[in-house]
């Protein structure tokens, strides 16, 4: 089975929830988000689109247009407290914990695809080597991000350190 979809099989599982329930809920948070999104934008006089998805076991929200970089801020900082801003709007309508995910202006999908790169590198690295292999500090979702390609790779990871400055270490199988 993928890693997507045991994702959202332990998410059914936490939650009670079976596919088109699981569904629905998850659909009600991306709702929920762009409803608190707009209202923002509306505030920050901005122009942006709201675009909304499920993947896996969580609602993907992304606001996309031209003139946010005010909403990712230096390395994504604002974006981080936007997220949790979010997720906290998502939780006092639903009374349930929210693993939403919000992007900007592709911000989140730009950074993905430059930290999968160097979890490359370090994967190639610590096979050759046989040693782990330490990376900087680096937020939540880019952890997830080389987690998540350590994990594919056969390899094992761990997150050390703490915030800010938490870490992720590449170790051999």
């Amino acid at each position: 089975m993928s890693d997507a979809g045991t994702e959202l099989d332990a998410a059914q599982e936490r939650v009670g929830d079976t596919g088109e329930g699981l569904s629905k809920r998850l659909e009600q948070e991306g709702d929920i988000a762009a409803d608190y999104l707009e209202e923002l934008l509306d505030i920050a006089d901005l122009d942006g689109d709201i675009d909304m998805d499920v993947e896996g076991d969580r609602a993907v929200v992304s606001i996309v247009g031209d003139g946010l970089d005010a909403l990712v801020g230096d390395n994504g900082k604002v974006l981080e407290a936007l997220q949790e801003l979010t997720r906290l709007a998502v939780v006092r309508e639903t009374g349930e914990r929210s693993r939403l995910m919000l992007d900007v202006g592709g911000f989140r999908a730009n950074r993905r695809a430059e930290v999968l790169e160097l979890a490359k590198r370090v994967i190639e690295a610590v096979r050759t080597s046989g040693e782990p292999e330490s990376l900087g500090a680096m937020s939540p979702f880019e952890r997830k991000v080389v987690h998540d390609a350590v994990a594919d790779a056969g390899l094992r990871s761990e997150s050390e350190g703490e915030e800010p400055r938490r870490y992720v270490v590449v170790m051999p199988a």
